[in-house]
C-alpha cells in the first residue's frame, strides 16, 4: 500500500496551526557553508518531524454524531452507515482490516509526504486563486496562478448546499507538482481575499499522495487559500464520523475509455438547525461536517456554486502542460469517452433539492479544457467536460 492507515481513537483531528518556516538568511553568493547548509537541513528536519506528530496525532473533543436534517427529509439514522439495497463500497485499505465502532480510518502523513512540499507551511494546501471566477474578464488574471478550470455554475440566489454524481477517470498527469480533480464547490464572498469554500470530489495529485492514484478528496478555506484551511484531514477544521471511508483514499473501479463507465455521488449542505455543512459520499456514507465556525459569509448561505474540473498548468518547458482534465477528451466526444456531472443539483432555504436554474459554463481555455451543458429526463441537468491540455490547437 502507498501509505498506512490508522484507526484514531478520537472521531476528530485537531491539528495545531502549520509551523512557519523562519530558515535562515542564506549567504550571498557562493559563501554559505556546509555547516550552515546541514543547519537549515537539520531545522527543516525538525520542522517535518514536529509537523508529522501534529498530523498523526489522535485528539480527543465533544462532537455531533449526526445532521439534525437531511436536505431530503428529515434525518434518519439509516443514512450513516445503511447496507441494504446497495453495492458495498469497497477501498483497499479494507484488505487489512476495518476499524472499531468510535474510530474513524486516517490516512498517515509520512515523512516523505511533506517533504514533497515547497515549505512545511504549504504542505497539504492549495495555491492562491484555485476558485474559478466566471465573473472575471481579464485573461491575463485568469491564467496568473497556472489553475485552469471547465466548469458549470450557478449565482445570484441564497444556497445551502449542492449535489453531483461525477464520472471517475484517472487523468494522466505531466509534472509531479501538478494535479487533475473533479469537484464541486461552495462559495461565500467575494473573490478576493475574503473567499470561504468547501471543495469535494476526486484528484489525481502525485506531489500530494506520492502516486497517480484516483482519490476522494476535500477542502476548505475561510480566506482564499491564504492561511486557513486544508485537503482532508491534514489541519482541523472538517470533522470526520464515519468509520467506513477513509478520506484521500483510492478510489475503485476507475472508467475506461469506450468501456465500462463509474460515478460517484456527492452531496454537501447546510444543516438547517445546527448550521455545519456536512458531507455525504454516495447514497449511504455520512462523512462529517465543517462546522459553521469555520467560515464568515458560509455561515449564513453560499452565493454561488460550482461543478467541475481544475487542473494545475505549471507550463513545462514554456509550452501547456499536458496534463490531463476529465477523462483527457473533449466534451463533444460524449457518453463513455468524455467526463460528465450529471444530476446537479442545489439545495435552496427550504431544504429541499431542487434543479438548478440559470447554469452558465465558464473555461479559460476552451482548445484546451472545454464544457458543454445539457438536460434531459434521464440525467437532469448535465453537462460533459476536460480534455488533454497541450495538443495543436493548444501550443
Amino acid at each position: 500500500m502507498a501509505a498506512a492507515r490508522a484507526c484514531t481513537v478520537a472521531l476528530v483531528v485537531v491539528v495545531a496551526a502549520l509551523f512557519l518556516e523562519a530558515g535562515a538568511a542564506a549567504a550571498p553568493g557562493n559563501a554559505a557553508t556546509s555547516a550552515q547548509r546541514r543547519r537549515r537541513q537539520l531545522l527543516r528536519q525538525r520542522k517535518v518531524h514536529s509537523h508529522l506528530q501534529r498530523l498523526n496525532k489522535a485528539p480527543v473533543a465533544s462532537i455531533e454524531m449526526r445532521p439534525a436534517y437531511h436536505p431530503e427529509g428529515l434525518y434518519d439514522e439509516s443514512k450513516v452507515a445503511s447496507q441494504q439495497n446497495t453495492q458495498r463500497i469497497v477501498q483497499m485499505w479494507h484488505q487489512n482490516g476495518k476499524c472499531p465502532e468510535n474510530t474513524i480510518p486516517i490516512r498517515r502523513t509520512k515523512k516523505e509526504d511533506v517533504m514533497r512540499a515547497s515549505s512545511v507551511r504549504r504542505y497539504g494546501k492549495k495555491r492562491n486563486r484555485s476558485t474559478p471566477n466566471p465573473m472575471s474578464v481579464d485573461p491575463d488574471m485568469l491564467n496568473e496562478s497556472g489553475h485552469q478550470h471547465a466548469i458549470a455554475y450557478v449565482e445570484g440566489d441564497k444556497y445551502y448546499g449542492a449535489k453531483a454524481t461525477i464520472n471517475v477517470w484517472q487523468p494522466k498527469i505531466e509534472q509531479a507538482n501538478e494535479f487533475s480533480l473533479s469537484q464541486l464547490w461552495i462559495l461565500g464572498g467575494s473573490f478576493g481575499q475574503d473567499l470561504n469554500s468547501i471543495e469535494a470530489g476526486w484528484q489525481v495529485s502525485p506531489d500530494l499522495y506520492g502516486d497517480n492514484n484516483t482519490r476522494l478528496f476535500t477542502y476548505w478555506t475561510s480566506d482564499a487559500y491564504q492561511a486557513t484551511g486544508c485537503y482532508n484531514l491534514l489541519c482541523s477544521g472538517f470533522i470526520q464520523i464515519n468509520n467506513q471511508i477513509a478520506m484521500g483514499a483510492s478510489i475503485f473501479p476507475i472508467s475506461n475509455y469506450g468501456g465500462s463507465q463509474y460515478d460517484i455521488n456527492i452531496l454537501v449542505w447546510k444543516d438547517p438547525k445546527e448550521g455545519n455543512w456536512w458531507l455525504q459520499f454516495g447514497n449511504d456514507y455520512v462523512l462529517g461536517y465543517w462546522p459553521s465556525f469555520l467560515f464568515s459569509y458560509l455561515a449564513d448561505s453560499a452565493s454561488m456554486i460550482e461543478w467541475g474540473g481544475e487542473v494545475v498548468n505549471t507550463e513545462p518547458d514554456g509550452s501547456h502542460t499536458s496534463t490531463q482534465m476529465g477523462s483527457g477528451h473533449f466534451p463533444e466526444e460524449g457518453f463513455g469517452k468524455a467526463s460528465y456531472f450529471r444530476n446537479i443539483q442545489v439545495v435552496d432555504s427550504t431544504n429541499n433539492l431542487k434543479a438548478p436554474t440559470g447554469v452558465g459554463s465558464f473555461t479559460e481555455q476552451s482548445n484546451c479544457y472545454d464544457v458543454q451543458n445539457g438536460n434531459n429526463g434521464d440525467w437532469g441537468t448535465y453537462f460533459y467536460y476536460g480534455g488533454p491540455g497541450k495538443n495543436p490547437n493548444c501550443p
